[in-house]
């Protein structure tokens, strides 16, 4: 039997208080377990690398001496593939990579090139080894880690899973779109390089500017990149036969509409498809608040975990870009900046309380089953300021009910049912 705990996002960019009890609450509970997850949203550096010209949202990064607070809370895997992982460009993603490989971590989803961004990595336990494949959908097209030739050095970034989107019209729409393109200047660039062979031309639907559409019922669907799902499929065959407990960690962003606590349809295929291959369970991340958890071919699909620490608006330096979006200049400070973004704690992550609401979930896997999984509800201070805010606590009962509550709703779309026992959410496979 091996025994797991999951976590979300841990958005860590300051050092944590070891005497603070309620995190060595957490600590004390991590540590019954085998292993002990979290997706590691941040770069590591000394501020001493080019930041992107854009961002996953911050210009995520730390110092790397907070590797040695996320090593005393106990976790032994961490998922690397995020929407923040080129956020200081190549010089932060490697500068990343060495700081964890002097400090002998497992970690999965960057790598100096395609191949070391999709190698499962493994974590031996007393009673099995267990392989993570971490992949995102949340990324930049220049975040691709790239393949290396024979001739040619592969290109350092993530694991990616790609996606398509299409919208439907009716006849009458779609005949509009074309006749707005023979009539401007819409898709010429776009046809020229086709013509000359600089760009593939798109068969599964009109292309409108960068837009995809079809004649259907209104709508809009998304599917995911067969030539990305194919491929981390290989990484999960491999390491189905490498180790005796596989998961796939999905950092995803994207939504079901303007529904940001439904996962897009595409991370629903993709999940499924990843089970169908032969992973134990996907651990999802990423939205920052809660998603609902799936039960497919009795394996859990946790489609958002939310976050585990969150300290975005602490950040210690930021790049011009950041200061510009806020019409800013180079007198103001970080804190000037997160205050103008959140318009004073008033709107963004920073006013919503979701955002501060989470659950660890654990369970056991005896011969590849699953028989319950249990969901501790945590809370990440929002009602602290802003040094306060972000490190994670177990939810007094009133707060952790409400957190199972509302999770429990979330995952009816599913049909999984959460009870509650003992203040905590428990799933019965």
């Amino acid at each position: 039997m091996v025994t797991i705990a999951l976590t979300g996002d841990s958005f860590i960019t300051q050092r944590l208080p070891r005497n603070e009890h309620h995190l060595i609450e957490i600590q004390h509970f991590l540590a019954k377990f085998d292993i002990r997850f979290t997706n590691f949203e941040v770069t590591l550096h000394n501020f001493d690398q080019s930041a992107a010209a854009t961002s996953g949202g911050t210009w995520a990064a730390a110092r790397p001496a907070i590797l040695k607070d996320v090593e005393w809370l106990g976790f032994n895997i961490l998922a690397c593939a995020n929407n923040h992982s080129l956020d200081w460009l190549h010089g932060g993603l490697l500068s990343t990579i060495d700081c964890l490989e002097k400090s002998d971590w497992v970690f999965a989803g960057i790598g100096r090139n395609l191949a070391e961004a999709s190698q499962p990595k493994y974590v031996e336990t007393k009673n099995g080894r267990v392989a993570f494949i971490s992949v995102t959908s949340s990324f930049e097209p220049g975040h691709r880690a790239g393949e290396q030739r024979p001739d040619v050095l592969g290109r350092p970034g993530v694991n990616p899973l790609g996606h398509k989107k299409v919208h439907r019209v009716s006849k009458e729409s779609l005949k509009a779109l074309q006749e707005i393109d023979m009539n401007t200047e819409i898709n010429s660039t776009r046809n020229i390089n086709v013509k000359e062979g600089f760009w593939k031309d798109s068969t599964y639907s009109y292309v409108f500017g960068n837009l995809h559409f079809e004649e259907g019922e209104p709508g809009t669907s998304t599917y995911m990149d067969q030539v990305d799902a194919h491929r981390i499929a290989k990484s999960i065959h491999e390491a189905s036969r490498q180790a005796d407990i596989v998961f796939v960690s999905l950092h995803a962003h994207e939504m079901k509409g303007d529904q940001k606590n439904k996962p897009a349809d595409f991370l629903r295929e993709f999940s499924r498809f990843c089970i169908d291959k032969g992973a134990n369970g996907v651990i999802g991340h990423g939205p920052h608040i809660l998603r609902g958890i799936e039960i497919y071919k009795n394996r859990p699909i946790f489609y958002s975990l939310g976050d585990f620490i969150f300290q975005n608006d602490t950040v210690e330096k930021q790049p011009a870009e950041f200061y510009n979006l806020y019409e800013l200049d180079h007198r103001h400070t970080t804190a000037d900046g997160f205050d103008a973004r959140s318009q004073n704690g008033t709107r963004g992550l920073a006013a919503d309380t979701k955002v501060f609401e989470s659950v660890i979930a654990s369970f056991d896997i005896e011969n590849g089953a699953i028989s319950e999984i249990e969901l501790a509800p945590i809370s990440l201070g929002f009602e602290k300021n802003r040094a306060g805010k972000g490190k994670p606590k177990f939810a007094d009962k009133e707060h952790g009910v409400k957190i199972i509550q509302e999770l429990h709703e979330l995952s009816l779309e599913f049909g999984t049912l959460i009870t509650i026992k003992n203040g905590k959410g428990s799933i019965s496979l």
